[in-house]
């Protein structure tokens, strides 16, 4: 502590220069000048991103060697899931070389040895469970060592440029520090984070301690699974039923062993105790010096989708005289809308066929007859003159696979050229009538409580591209859900940017049938087991909720043109689709000139 008076402070700051002379001589010989290790902000921005390996990639292939061009792609891809043309480059070389083991040269060992452990633990495999989970554990506290000391690197000041920052010594000092101490404190965030994601994986640490006390369990070493329960209960010491497990192992050791003997592991009490100090220095600092600091919550129990494997806060009837206990899922949180369905379909002629049940899955259902065949073929006709490929896209005419050709047009498109004459008005007017009534089936079958918008309308088409349908086995759009990222590998699916994650429900009007492959498919979260599969035909519309409950794609065209209305729609006025307004001023316009509504004998400004 600094002593009273003129030069008190001269001891603390004397060890701060010490400090630092320390790192500089150990940094200059070991890593070089600083200009060769402390990278500008864009270059540590591109290796985050993992760029390096997009040119790894193509300098590789122009090397011909296509083993390591594929695995530098998966790096790259795992940071970057939303790059559409490194995802088909991975099925070009799945199907030229076929390699179907991929690495990522920047996988983090302890995620890696964590989500082993989770795999065995799921098939118990409790042995090799604990091996994985014990060096899953030792690679975090590791990393986390790692992590704190990048923290020390340069900080960028956030709230003031630094040619106007006028503070005082130990303000500078306090500004400095508070950088640091925000990044350490972090750290729990970034270590659980995997690569390319925003979100970490919801209460990771005391999860290791969850899954090792069940495990310890089971393979009869009742000391370590009471020490990995009271670890656990570090972090959550209300957990009632990790309470009741630690109550029951301390019964199976009475007698042999004394329960007060075995403690929490040493390394979780001192990572969560200097987690806790460092805690509460960011909340006097924003509440004496005006720092800007809201404290996450790090160790939330109820983390998304945790309902998706077994979570071992509890143990399994056995023995039988034993308590009570049964391996259960957590309590989920509540959904922020009540999930409904089976509203009426508002239209005499539109034909129920399946509901979520029948098409396995939640907040699903299939349609017939939403438009009868003269409009399938007169919104066709419109569409071969609107169309461009690659529209949606930016102008990429194979976005999803290169063994296909993709056109598109908006709403706003067709009435323009319909006002214009360059397709016949009444045809561009079906287009924007038939979506409305897709919109009011959508919103009354799912029985929502408020107004469904619009998010995004496009008339699409693919068309199987002669001589490269040979051997085919991509897909014609990969399996992806529709607001969030989703990850196959863990199960998960990230509702963060890139993602829409405003989008709330979605539909796809069929106009034809007269083509080869193109079936819809919902999946698992493992993208693979198909729940369900839908053959397009003209008038059916398959329509679900955009989450990731609903994983989808669409398989190879392999012949002829596929063609639909896909639209996606909103809860939240704030993300209508712009061109929709704007659409409905045209509308407007040609109902002020008695130009008048299509055969649908809708009026858009009606409300139901």
């Amino acid at each position: 502590a600094p002593g009273p008076g003129p030069g008190g402070d001269l001891p603390f700051l004397g060890s701060v220069l010490r400090r630092a002379e320390c790192v500089r001589r150990c940094e200059e010989p070991r890593l070089g000048a600083v200009s060769r290790h402390r990278a500008a902000e864009e270059v540590r921005a591109d290796f985050q991103r993992r760029v390096p390996y997009s040119y790894l990639q193509r300098a590789y292939i122009q090397l011909n060697k296509l083993e390591e061009a594929a695995n530098a792609a998966h790096t790259f891809f795992m940071a970057n899931p939303e790059h559409m043309e490194i995802q088909q480059d991975l099925e070009n070389y799945k199907t030229t070389s076929g390699k179907v083991s991929l690495i990522d040269r920047e996988a983090r060992q302890h995620m890696e040895d964590y989500s082993a452990g989770v795999r065995h633990y799921d098939k118990e495999e409790y042995e090799l469970a604990i091996e994985f989970l014990e060096r899953a554990l030792q690679g975090y506290y590791s990393e986390d060592e790692d992590c704190q000391i990048m923290c020390e690197g340069p900080q960028k000041f956030e709230e003031h440029e630094y040619l106007d920052y006028k503070a005082g010594l130990y303000e500078a000092i306090a500004d400095h520090y508070l950088q640091v101490l925000a990044c350490k404190h972090d750290c729990v965030r970034e270590l659980a984070t995997r690569s390319g994601r925003i979100s970490p994986i919801e209460n990771f640490l005391p999860l290791h301690y969850d899954y090792l006390q069940f495990a310890y369990y089971r393979v009869g070493d009742y000391v370590k699974a009471l020490e990995c329960a009271k670890s656990y209960l570090l972090f959550h010491p209300d957990d009632e039923d990790v309470l009741e497990n630690a109550g029951y192992y301390e019964g199976l050791l009475e007698g042999t062993v004394d329960p007060a003997t075995i403690k929490p592991r040493k390394e979780a009490r001192t990572l969560l105790r200097r987690h806790k100090l460092e805690s509460h220095l960011l909340r006097v600092a924003a509440a004496g010096l005006g720092y800007a600091y809201t404290e996450p919550n790090y160790w939330n129990r109820y983390g998304a989708r945790q309902d998706e494997h077994s979570v071992p806060s509890s143990i399994s009837s056995e023995p039988e005289e034993g308590p009570r206990l049964s391996l259960t899922k957590k309590p989920m949180p509540k959904p922020d809308r009540e999930l409904k369905e089976g509203g009426p379909l508002l239209y005499s002629d539109v034909k129920f066929v399946y509901n979520s049940e029948q098409l396995n899955g939640t907040q699903r259902v299939l349609l017939d007859n939403v438009i009868s065949e003269e409009q399938c073929r007169e919104l066709h006709r419109v569409a071969s003159g609107i169309m461009l490929a690659g529209d949606g896209y930016r102008g990429k005419t194979s976005p999803h696979t290169p063994n296909e050709r993709f056109e598109g047009a908006t709403v706003l498109k067709a009435l323009k050229y319909g006002y214009e004459g360059r397709v016949p008005l009444k045809s561009a007017r079906l287009f924007y009538d038939i979506s409305e009534k897709a919109r009011r089936i959508v919103q009354s079958y799912f029985l929502l409580n408020s107004t469904l918008y619009f998010s995004y309308t496009h008339l699409v088409c693919r068309t199987a591209l002669s001589g490269q349908q040979e051997r085919r086995n991509d897909l014609s759009h990969p399996i992806h859900a529709d607001n969030c990222l989703l990850d196959p590998e863990a199960n998960e699916c990230w509702k963060e940017p890139p993602a829409y994650t405003f989008r709330d429900y979605s539909a796809l009007l069929y106009m034809n049938a007269d083509f080869e492959g193109g079936e819809f498919i919902f999946t698992e979260m493992d993208a693979k087991t198909v729940t369900a599969s839908i053959k397009p035909k003209c008038g059916r519309m398959v329509s679900f909720s955009s989450g990731g409950e609903n994983p989808h794609g669409v398989k190879a065209v392999t012949k002829g043109q596929r063609c639909a209305v896909a639209l996606w729609f909103t809860l939240d006025p704030l993300y209508r689709e712009l061109e929709r307004i704007q659409a409905d001023e045209v509308i407007a316009m040609l109902d002020q000139e008695h130009l008048g509504p299509s055969e649908l004998n809708i009026n858009p400004k009606d409300e139901l």
